[in-house]
């Protein structure tokens, strides 16, 4: 009876000794074996078999944020022998930092990174997380060191690709690959945000006076062009106007003098055929036409002077003789 149960009791160790010579390692993760204090093997994916007590695995220090009963997160640190080769992404808390124009700022920062050589993350950093969150902090402080507020408020994709750059430089000893850095929240003091919310109102009054500005001279502009069109419309309707008033009045004297043409012509050879002198009839009709005004009392300065009456007698009488001649 005693040896059976001994024998259970050692058929029972040895499934123990099996059981935990047996290490099931899940996708993405990984585990540092070490046989007798010194690294033997880094397990992969799936079973892996491994001698209990000569094996030990090596835990390594993970960073947790835990909310508390007041609601604030509060950092904490553990130990676990699994080792995420996940992207991960830290949360740091808001820090203040200088800005090269002594303007004091708070920033917290999002640090995406991701663990690709195990064995460099365990033995060549004591805390992984600790060290990487305190090497963003500082980092971060002397990046924002080198910049004025302005830049730093406008500036974030720029102060990101630094960050990253050079925390990504500083942890490859470490077998970690900074991804990403990301600025969240950048609050500068409360006077200074108030002073730039003056300054951006005062830009936009400023813009707004000068759009209000250029509106109006735009429409004083066009009402400018537009008056001077009408003007030169005018003008051309004006010109165009008294040229064919002129042109008009150019044929009537031009009809009129070839009609008075004819007509002299006329008279010419009727005179001429009666005998008379044309140009005594043509005197004689002038001298009639100037008696008319003078007659009619009109205020001129027209100076006359006589002509020789017997002349003019005879020239009347002439006239007279060649209209009863045309009676007969």
């Amino acid at each position: 009876m005693g040896g059976i149960i001994l024998a259970g009791a050692i058929a029972l160790l040895v499934i123990i000794f099996m059981a935990s010579g047996l290490k099931i390692v899940r996708q993405s993760e990984t585990i540092i074996i070490e046989r007798l204090g010194k690294y033997n093997r880094t397990l992969q994916s799936g079973i892996n078999i491994i001698i209990p007590i000569f094996d030990q695995t090596r835990d390594i220090v993970w960073r947790y944020v835990k909310e508390d009963f007041n609601g604030q997160k509060v950092v904490m640190f553990k130990n676990k022998a699994r080792i995420d080769l996940r992207e991960t992404v830290y949360d740091f808390p808001k820090q203040n930092v200088i800005t090269k124009d002594n303007v004091g700022v708070q920033i917290n920062a999002l640090l995406y990174f991701q663990i690709m050589d195990p064995v460099k993350s365990i033995y060549e950093i004591e805390n992984l997380p600790d060290a990487i969150e305190k090497l963003t902090q500082t980092t971060l402080r002397n990046v924002i060191g080198e910049l004025e507020l302005d830049q730093t408020l406008t500036s974030r994709d720029t102060i990101n690709t630094k960050l990253r750059g050079i925390l990504d430089d500083a942890t490859n000893k470490w077998g970690v690959k900074v991804n990403r850095v990301e600025l969240q929240d950048i609050n500068p003091p409360q006077d200074i945000i108030a002073a730039m919310e003056k300054q951006m109102r005062a830009e936009r009054d400023r813009r707004a006076a000068i759009l209000e500005a250029e509106g109006m001279k735009r429409a004083s502009i066009l009402e400018a062009e537009g008056i001077k069109e009408s003007e030169i419309n005018k003008a051309e309707g004006e010109k165009q106007s008294k040229i064919l008033r002129a042109e008009g009045e150019a044929q009537a004297r031009i009809k009129k003098a070839i009609a008075e043409a004819e007509a002299i012509q006329r008279i010419t050879e009727a005179i001429s055929q009666e005998g008379g002198d044309p140009a005594n009839y043509l005197i004689a009709v002038r001298y009639i036409d100037t008696l008319k005004e003078m007659v009619s009392g009109k205020d001129n300065k027209v100076i006359y002077l006589p002509y020789e009456a017997t002349g003019v007698l005879s020239s009347i009488g002439g006239i007279k003789e060649m209209l009863t001649a045309g009676v007969k």
